[in-house]
């Protein structure tokens, strides 16, 4: 493993002793329990004890606290987030995702800096695009943001802020641990004048893995030739321009390139490669004191080329090249009123469009290399926005109702999908109708002032979510889990839901507790065709092109197929609680219970039945020791209950993990820290991210790491 725990508590062993003589303070302040916090993801720059939603903000302070060491994985330990206990340089990037509330995966909005980072082929997210190195803090609202944002918002959404220039200074980090995991970052702050400011910053992460999924699946291979671990490489350079080109407007322009390679396949002859580009800019600009308007655009071009290997590892048997690009901008105009009632109103308008298409070549079983059957598909959706918000208090009682609508106008074309033999041969188009969908999105929020402390909130709404080009576009399978294959005809799916929540904050912490219910129609899932009805497989078989794609004595024993046709029901409840004991001691716990069912479907996956992927029970607990002002040591303990791998199958037994995490502060420039994940290295498996896998995932073993930053 490289690291013992021994070496671990060596480690703090020497940290401690350091920091015995230094004068006590208290813990930091957190800003979760203060009003000052203004959220940036509702587009209206809202103070935290003002959202009728429940709200998280992960500050600096609790980023560096956490033993985990990437965002994904700090967020896991958020109530009402399901993320198992892979990281996301363990997983295939096509299903990198987050799951919110039970709702399923692609359904929750990501943003870095308030724009869009959800992946636009597959609706996932690439978390190596924000290393923990540059993340300064992170917003996550929970529920229907639909109003707001359009799709996407039905989990809710999670800002990430990026850190900003603060001073013309340099900062490099450096971390190495266990499986040979190690991460370099590196920035640049050059502070020209009040009106011009830049941060360049880099950063190179990669990993040896640790997990073999066909080792730990319910029907083990017997030749594991070619096997191996999950490596990857990431890494990421990004330019930040902040200036100001009239006294009333402040404007940006952001660079960057990132690329991520890896092996999550578990076949040393099969890799997944990215690369990604893309620009950002925007500018905000003051009318008046009490009005202003915002204009942003986003471009990002992606290239990711992918290769599946046989279950023996011995050859290449598929590849799939998927080249797409994203085009955005929005404006909006907000004014702060306070008049009549009405504190606040805004208007928005955007507009995205994505083009993307997929390359699939299918190889001869002999492992030859031949290509026998090609699937291409080339497509594009576009998406228009108008949305309106208002805010207003009551002035005879401590009310305040925030009311919002979007209308969204959303369109698929799929101009070229055909399906051809050997080496491109003979190709078979498609015929392909546009898909067209008008979605109303109304949203209404209620915030009751009970006393300066505590307040009553409630909202309902409505939201939607588009398929993602992947499922629209790439039929995809291997010989080990089968074939999957995609459906150009997908239309969005609509959710309504409603929650209801409190909040107390006092001098040293607070307490969240909110139920919710959200019902989604037309549900997006991938139905599972069984012999019983292998006519119908036959026949998507054979549209497919694809050889040996049937249900049959000697094709693919596993064929699915995305549908429409289904709706779910997620009900739960969620506590987030913190607090301050004293200047030494601080608290930490949450909990959440998540019923996720099937409602109806026109398919044979179960109803009224716990959805794979959705553990009913989750719990998180932390304990913080501040030593001296410049030391903190946290531990952790995550419970996750029982759950399946796939709906009624396949069962997860319950489990629970330690973490660890020192920090210490050298000198006003320098710091280390060492972390432990898994601190008794309990082996167990870990829900999959899918209601529908077939194969075990192992939980990370104990992992441990050693950095160091310096700023100069």
């Amino acid at each position: 493993m490289g690291f013992r725990l021994s070496h671990c508590i060596a480690f703090l062993g020497w940290i401690l002793p350091m920091v015995a003589f230094a004068q006590i303070a208290p813990p930091p302040n957190y800003d979760q329990k203060l009003g000052d916090v203004v959220i940036n993801a509702t587009r209206s720059e809202t103070p935290l004890n003002q959202i009728p939603l429940n709200t998280t903000i992960l500050t600096k302070e609790v980023l560096e606290s956490s033993p985990d060491q990437t965002i994904d994985q700090v967020l896991k330990n958020v109530p009402g987030v399901f993320l198992n206990d892979v990281p996301y340089y363990q997983k295939d990037p096509t299903g990198q995702s987050i799951n919110v509330r039970g709702l399923g995966y692609g359904r929750t909005l990501v943003l870095i800096d308030g724009l869009p980072a959800n992946d636009a082929f597959y609706g996932t997210v690439q978390w190596n695009l924000v290393p923990m190195s540059s993340i300064e803090s992170v917003e996550f609202v929970r529920g229907g943001v639909s109003s707001l944002w359009g799709n996407y918002g039905m989990g809710g959404v999670i800002n990430i802020n990026t850190k900003t220039p603060k001073n013309s200074s340099q900062d490099v980090s450096a971390s190495y641990g266990a499986f040979g995991t190690g991460n370099v970052a590196a920035s640049k702050d050059l502070i020209v004048s009040d009106a011009m400011q830049m941060r360049f910053s880099a950063d190179y992460f990669a990993s040896e893995g640790f997990q073999n999924y066909a080792s730990i699946s319910p029907a083990p291979v017997n030749n594991t030739k070619g096997m191996t671990t999950n490596a990857t490489q990431n890494s990421n350079i990004r330019l930040q321009n902040y200036f100001k080109p009239t006294q009333d407007t402040n404007a940006f322009l952001r660079m960057g390139h990132s690329t991520m390679a890896d092996l999550s396949n578990n076949f040393a002859i099969a890799r997944n490669f990215i690369q990604t580009t893309d620009l950002a800019g925007g500018s905000t600009t003051k009318l008046d004191t009490n009005k202003k308007v915002q204009v942003n655009a986003y471009y990002q071009a992606t290239n990711f080329y992918k290769q599946t290997a046989n279950s023996a590892g011995t050859y290449i048997n598929a590849n799939y090249t998927d080249p797409y690009t994203t085009l955005g901008a929005s404006t909006q105009y907000t004014h702060d009123l306070k008049v009549a009632g009405i504190d606040q109103y805004i208007l928005g308008v955007d507009a995205r469009n994505i083009s993307a298409s997929n390359l699939s070549n299918n190889l001869s079983t002999t492992g030859s290399g031949a290509v026998t059957s090609v699937n291409y598909a080339k497509g594009q959706q576009n998406f228009y926005g108008l949305l309106g918000q208002i805010k207003s208090s009551a002035s005879a009682i401590p009310l305040e109702a925030t009311l919002g609508a979007r209308v969204d106008v959303w369109n698929s074309q799929t101009p070229t999908l055909y399906n051809a033999g050997a080496n491109g041969a003979n190709p078979t188009y498609q015929n392909i109708p546009n898909q067209s969908k008008n979605q109303f999105s109304p949203s209404l929020g209620l915030l009751y002032k009970a006393t300066s402390n505590w307040d009553l909130r409630t909202a309902a709404y409505q939201a939607f979510h588009a398929p993602s080009m992947n499922n629209t576009l790439r039929s995809y399978g291997n010989s080990t889990t089968g074939y999957s294959i995609s459906n150009a005809n997908l239309t969005p799916e609509t959710m309504t839901g409603y929650e209801l929540g409190t909040d107390y904050r006092w001098k040293n912490g607070f307490a969240q507790l909110t139920g919710f219910s959200n019902y989604i129609q037309n549900a997006i899932t991938s139905y599972k065709i069984t012999n019983a009805n292998s006519a119908f497989a036959t026949s998507l078989c054979n549209a497919s092109g694809i050889s040996g794609c049937t249900t049959s004595t000697g094709g693919y024993t596993n064929v699915s197929y995305y549908t429409n046709q289904q709706n779910l029901l997620s009900r739960g409840l969620e506590l987030q609680y913190h607090h301050d004991v004293s200047a030494h001691w601080a608290l930490d716990g949450g909990y959440s219970y998540t019923r996720t069912v099937l409602t109806w479907s026109a398919t044979t996956d179960p109803i009224n039945t716990q959805v794979g992927g959705v553990p009913m029970n989750m719990a998180n607990a932390g304990v913080t020791y501040y030593p001296t002002p410049q030391a903190s040591l946290t531990t952790t303990v995550r419970y996750v209950g029982n759950s399946w791998m796939a709906t009624g199958s396949l069962p997860v037994p319950a489990y629970a993990v330690v973490g660890l995490k020192a920090n210490y502060q050298v000198t006003p420039q320098a710091s280390v820290f060492a972390s432990v994940v898994n601190l008794f290295n309990r082996q167990y498996v870990t829900f999959n991210i899918a209601s529908q896998a077939s194969a075990y995932q192992a939980g990370m073993p104990q992992a441990i790491s050693v950095g160091a930053r310096m700023t100069f």
